[in-house]
């Protein structure tokens, strides 16, 4: 019996070993920015940052392909562009385009080939083993996982640019996200710094000598 006592105490040691380690390296997931391999299309994304923080409408649209995917139904095309983000009103300033749009813009990307882009890096660069249902990616440097949704809740730990698991029946809220830290634990995220890869995405393509944004969507 002594012997089976050792094997399970084991046993026990290892399986807490592997538990923990699998806790103890999230994956790294840096950030990704290729826009400066082409300079036409780094001014072209330059230029239309600009016109976002402006809330510059015409300069936006001039970029929106006619055939733009803006989902997976029958809403497609430019006309739908512009009425899916309230285009189309006279207060265009309170359009939550401005702030989704100027997200993915702010988060790099990466080119499919010389004439798409892939926009935001946590789209484009994720990995084919990491479920983006189950999964979130952080994505800012020491950013704190705390043990309940407020900026005045314990610190669990800090991480910097890696995904983790989302918690088993977690809800986004519009401020935080349920996460399992690297100890195991349950913790909290700001929303600020945790996306998601069938977030909003964008795609650019060079037409007829000129970038245009043929897609931008979100959902799977």
């Amino acid at each position: 019996m002594k012997g089976l006592h050792s094997s399970v105490a084991g046993l026990s040691l290892a399986c807490a070993f592997v538990f923990t380690s699998a806790f103890a390296a999230p994956v790294s997931f840096k950030p990704v920015d290729e826009a400066a391999k082409q300079r036409d299309f780094l001014a072209f994304r330059q230029q239309l940052s600009t016109a976002v923080a402006r809330h510059d409408t015409k300069a936006v649209l001039a970029v929106v392909d006619l055939k733009i995917q803006n989902g997976f139904g029958d809403d497609n095309g430019f006309e739908n562009f512009k009425k899916i983000w309230k285009l189309n009103q006279a207060n265009v300033k309170h359009s939550a385009l401005w702030k989704e749009l100027g997200t993915v813009l702010a988060l790099g990307g990466k080119f499919i080939d010389r004439t798409t882009f892939n926009a935001p890096y946590v789209a484009a660069a994720w990995p084919d083993n990491k479920d983006g249902f189950e999964n979130i990616a952080i994505v800012g440097k020491d950013v704190r996982i705390r043990e309940k949704p407020s900026t005045t809740s314990k610190v669990i730990t800090t991480v910097s640019y890696v995904i983790l698991p989302i918690s088993p029946n977690s809800q986004w809220t519009e401020q935080w996200v349920s996460v399992i830290a690297p100890n195991g634990k349950k913790g909290y995220v700001s929303n600020i710094y945790a996306r998601s890869p069938i977030d909003y995405r964008a795609f650019f393509e060079k037409k007829n000598g000129k970038w245009k944004m043929t897609s931008f969507l979100a959902g799977d």
